[in-house]
């Protein structure tokens, strides 16, 4: 679980060029698979007379990040893998890198190859701005409104930013808090309601 991620603030480009091929770089901020999906077919679709459409992307999970590379027809190992390790060494999740590739008519090799998608990537990055974006939960809280001071009580000491309150026959508070902070928050609800309240992450 993590609290905040390191990722781009708006698309980065690049380009470099070895002995005739231009490889294109482009890097998106990203927030799912389908996400990724769209935007790998709007840049090919746009270079569709490109010879190879290399990509690599990280993305947040709740355990380990969500990574893939593909070579797309490149010597295996020789273009996916380098643009990840490029994304990767800049600390970056929720990130995209597509770099297309237009043949000059020389092989570099798969050195040269390696160098040439990794140094890519870099020159996309030399112009690029990053932010760092905080993860939260949204947890919703029931209980009976007699223990209503326990319940916001420990909301107050935990750091919850409260989002929605709702008094009824029972009661209702949906708050946001930071994924490390789940576990010993509905510890504390639940000794602070002696285990009457019930908690439940939303979404």
């Amino acid at each position: 679980m993590i609290d905040s991620y390191r990722t781009l603030a708006a698309e980065a480009k690049g380009r470099i060029t070895r002995k005739k091929s231009r490889f294109l770089a482009f890097v998106h901020s990203v927030g799912s698979l389908e996400e990724i999906d769209e935007l790998i077919g709007e840049i090919r679709r746009t270079h569709h007379d490109a010879s190879h459409h290399c990509t690599a992307y990280r993305l947040v999970s709740s355990h380990e990040p969500i990574v893939a590379s593909d070579d797309a027809g490149e010597p295996s190992g020789s273009a996916g893998p380098p643009i990840l390790r490029r994304l990767e060494e800049a600390d970056l999740l929720n990130v995209l890198a597509v770099v297309v590739r237009y043949f000059g008519g020389t092989k570099l090799g798969i050195g040269g190859l390696i160098r040439a998608y990794g140094d890519a990537v870099d020159a996309a990055f030399e112009g690029a701005r990053f932010v760092v974006r905080r993860v939260t939960v949204d947890l919703l809280i029931r209980f009976p409104p007699d223990v209503n001071s326990g319940v916001m009580a420990t909301i107050h000491r935990c750091g919850a930013d409260v989002q929605d309150v709702r008094f009824d026959e029972s009661a209702e508070v949906r708050v946001k808090l930071p994924p490390s902070g789940v576990p010993a928050f509905r510890e504390a609800i639940r000794e602070a309601t002696g285990d009457r309240a019930s908690t439940e992450v939303l979404g």
